[in-house]
């Protein structure tokens, strides 16, 4: 197994399902697949539903021919049905590619969050469904912002959203944090304010953003980030010659009435990479990144995650003891 050093290792409270081995990978996918990663996963109209990110028509010489946003249906949560066909692609003159969709349930309206690369930038979008097959789309951001969830509810009137602006010459190459922002209508946002800076994170030197769209609980809105520790000593890991960076999970709670209040922050990994997918198989190993998570009546949680930005990964929880972990309390 392919480590890094630091080593980080994965909350006691996480179990994964399946032992780790991926519930969804490019095998299952019945249109040109290379990569099946970095899913959207809610709960929508009595079924499960996924969307995830699709890299395809690989080459060495070339790299990937495209990307698109695939459609799935579960009845559990684990086994999936793959739509035909994608559900959403976004391509013209200046819209290379749309990619890495987020789903959030706000009054009985699915949207989808998804990232937009442009010829003049990275941009966050936010469209709405009820069809999975037609798309409104409500904003997309100026460059370079990218990573976008919003909270299941509005709080004060208000639709909230979490990101992650890219600030090259304010903060350097690769130093970027998490931000929140508010809508009255999903079309202008404003009201930023930072939550989470990569110093906050004892496991990041890098950066850190969302994740999956929040949970509510009584102790305030159960948060997942990502957090990336990069060095510049690692070798290959995955397809490409060198790729130094590792992407962990990890979990804060935000105040219910005021999001842009940290109540607390987890000092250690919620999931960390250690399985075989996900340190020493796939495109960019050593790589967790959650889009998805669901709280169940029975207090489960379910957290969806791409894995070496290669296959789609699911590990659960109590949400109790992801409170504790968020409180330092594990």
């Amino acid at each position: 197994m392919s480590s890094m050093l630091p080593p980080l290792s994965s909350s006691p409270v996480i179990r994964r399902c399946q032992d780790g081995a991926p519930i969804l990978s490019a095998k299952e996918i019945p249109y040109a697949a290379n990569l099946i990663f970095n899913a959207g996963v809610t709960k929508y109209q009595g079924k499960y539903v996924m969307t995830f990110r699709n890299d395809y028509g690989y080459t060495q010489e070339k790299g990937f021919a495209g990307t698109s946003i695939g459609l799935a249906f579960s009845d559990d949560g684990i086994h999936w049905r793959v739509e035909k066909s994608p559900c959403f692609i976004l391509q013209d003159e200046e819209i290379r590619r749309a990619y890495d969709p987020r789903l959030t349930v706000i009054d009985g309206v699915c949207y989808m969050c998804f990232a937009v690369d442009t010829e003049h930038g990275i941009q966050g979008g936010i469209a709405s469904t009820d069809d999975f097959a037609h798309f409104q789309i409500h904003s997309i951001s100026a460059p370079d912002n990218r990573n976008m969830v919003l909270f299941p509810e509005k709080i004060n009137g208000h639709f909230i959203r979490l990101e992650r602006p890219m600030p090259v010459y304010s903060r350097g190459k690769d130093r970027f944090d998490t931000w929140l922002s508010r809508s009255p209508d999903l079309k202008f946002w404003g009201e930023h304010a930072l939550i989470l800076g990569v110093e906050d994170v004892p496991f990041a030197n890098d950066k850190v953003g969302p994740a999956a769209p929040p949970i509510k609980t009584e102790k305030g809105w159960l948060t997942l980030f990502h957090a990336v520790d990069i060095d510049q000593n690692r070798g290959k890991n995955g397809w490409e010659e060198k790729w130094t960076k590792r992407y962990s999970a990890g979990v804060m709670l935000l105040d219910l009435e005021n999001p842009s209040k940290v109540l607390s922050i987890s000092q250690k990994p919620l999931i960390a990479p250690e399985t075989k997918w996900e340190t020493d198989e796939g495109f960019r190993t050593n790589v967790i990144f959650p889009g998805g998570m669901i709280l169940e009546e029975s207090g489960e949680v379910k957290i969806y995650y791409g894995a070496s930005d290669t296959v789609e990964c699911l590990a659960t929880a109590q949400v109790d003891d992801l409170i504790k972990a968020a409180l330092n309390e594990v």
